[in-house]
């Protein structure tokens, strides 16, 4: 007898089984039999989770360029090829991978954090603003591994490695943090998560946000405040729209730039105490603030101000 047999057999003992009980109102027993019943589904029908590329974080994956998308002057979305076509990148919410090259002969290793997700096979997506040399004048030779990535060419193979993180976003406003990369993970539950990004720090952003949204039984909401030099630097902004759009009620998003245009409708200026006031949920048990950007926004402006307004270092989180 097949093993399929062998549950089918067992299933209709199961459906048995409950319709006796249940003429005994044996509650308990019952749920017993529902709970067998629904095993038996889920082996038999339920959908088996696809392999992922990112097997162990140790290991080194080169993936090939298979598209480059221009998205302003000097941003572009990189898709590459995972390892197979059914499979998925195998990245947690809340983590990031490693990209590693040889540059000039020095080895270069940044981190980023895909704007794609686990629902996507067979590619991941980057979306990267490149820093070119004589651009700023504090950094005359620009970003050594966003400009590699500028010359690669389709076809070419960067190396992956992941996932790394201390954050996990476990779904329902359950997050696992460690405190180091040593340490167990605490797990702290929010019904508020308030985020302030800077720049590229926009991506975990989209990535815990897009999570939230994706279940509907899911009842955290998410605040963004978004703080980038120009309108024209906010990186990501019609995805963050479409999700505001989709999910008013549920995502709260906000911009503040340091050069505002004529009829800017946001706000201007660094992060302030009056923005995290305004824009974030209240401090409280049931509040979690996130933040990704330059250190000297985090240090200068971001915890100042989170401590003016009493959010509670113990509930924040710096990517």
């Amino acid at each position: 007898m097949s093993d399929i047999d062998n549950c089918l057999t067992l299933l209709r003992v199961c459906y048995t089984w409950e319709f006796q009980l249940r003429a005994f109102d044996f509650q308990y027993f019952c749920g017993l039999a529902n709970s067998i019943r629904d095993l038996i589904f889920s082996l038999l029908f339920g959908k088996k989770k696809p392999a992922i590329t990112l097997k162990d974080p140790t290991i080194k994956y080169p993936l090939k360029l298979i598209d480059k998308e221009i998205i302003s002057h000097d941003t572009r979305k990189f898709r590459f090829a995972l390892t197979s076509p059914e499979e998925v990148l195998g990245l947690p919410i809340g983590q990031h991978i490693y990209l590693s090259a040889k540059i000039d002969g020095n080895l270069v290793v940044r981190p980023y954090t895909p704007v794609s997700s686990d629902d996507d096979k067979g590619f991941v997506d980057l979306v990267i603003k490149i820093y070119y040399k004589n651009v700023h004048p504090k950094f005359p030779e620009g970003g050594k591994m966003s400009q590699y990535l500028e010359s690669l060419r389709i076809g070419e193979t960067i190396d992956f490695r992941g996932p790394s993180g201390l954050l996990i976003y476990q779904g329902k406003g359950e997050f696992a943090i460690k405190p180091d990369k040593k340490s167990a993970a605490v797990i702290k539950k929010a019904k508020h998560v308030g985020m302030i990004a800077g720049g590229t720090g926009i991506t975990p952003m989209l990535q815990i946000i897009r999570a939230v949204m994706k279940d509907p039984k899911d009842p955290t909401l998410c605040y963004l405040l978004f703080a980038n030099q120009t309108e024209k630097d906010i990186l990501l902004r019609p995805e963050l729209e479409e999700v505001l759009a989709n999910h008013p009620s549920r995502f709260k998003l906000w911009y503040t730039v340091d050069r505002a245009p004529d009829g800017w409708e946001y706000s201007q200026g660094f992060i302030s105490e009056e923005m995290v006031r305004e824009r974030l949920p209240p401090p409280s048990e049931d509040t979690l603030i996130l933040m990704c950007g330059p250190p000297p926004m985090i240090q200068f402006a971001c915890n100042p101000n989170l401590d003016k307004v009493g959010h509670s270092s113990a509930r924040r989180f710096t990517f």
